[in-house]
C-alpha cells in the first residue's frame, strides 16, 4: 500500500514539474477523482487561490446525476468549469490530471472542458 502511494507521488510531481515549465502564468486545471465522486478547479499558482471549482458533489449536480463516479458525470463537470471559468473570463489554462492516467473519467472531463470553450 505505502509502495503505490509513493508512485502517485512520484507521477503527480513529476506532472506538477512539467506544468510549470510550460504554464507560461497561466492558472492550472487540476483534476482530482475519488471513487465516487469527481472536483476539478482552476488555480492560480503564483497567488495560491482557486478561481474556479466545481464537482459533483454540489447540490444541483446530486439530482441530476446518477452517480458522481461515471463518464457521464465528469463531462458534465468539465462543462461546468468551463462554464463558470468562462464567466470569470477565463479561457486559457493547462491541463493537470494529477497522478491519474488520461483515460476514462479525466479524460471525459477535459473533453468536456474543451466542449465549454476553455483552451489546453
Amino acid at each position: 500500500m505505502a509502495h503505490n502511494s509513493l508512485a502517485a507521488g512520484r507521477r503527480k510531481a513529476r506532472v506538477r514539474r512539467s506544468i510549470r515549465a510550460r504554464a507560461y502564468g497561466k492558472p492550472r486545471l487540476s483534476v482530482h477523482r475519488s471513487s465516487k465522486q469527481i472536483y476539478a478547479q482552476i488555480i492560480d499558482d503564483e497567488k495560491g487561490a482557486t478561481l474556479v471549482a466545481a464537482s459533483s458533489l454540489e447540490k444541483d449536480q446530486r439530482s441530476t446525476l446518477k452517480t458522481g463516479a461515471d463518464v457521464a458525470a465528469a463531462k458534465t463537470i468539465g462543462i461546468l468549469i468551463a462554464k463558470r471559468a468562462a464567466e470569470k473570463g477565463i479561457k486559457d489554462v493547462v491541463f493537470d490530471r494529477g497522478p491519474y492516467m488520461y483515460h476514462g473519467r479525466v479524460k471525459a472531463l477535459a473533453d468536456g472542458a474543451r466542449e465549454g470553450g476553455l483552451n489546453f
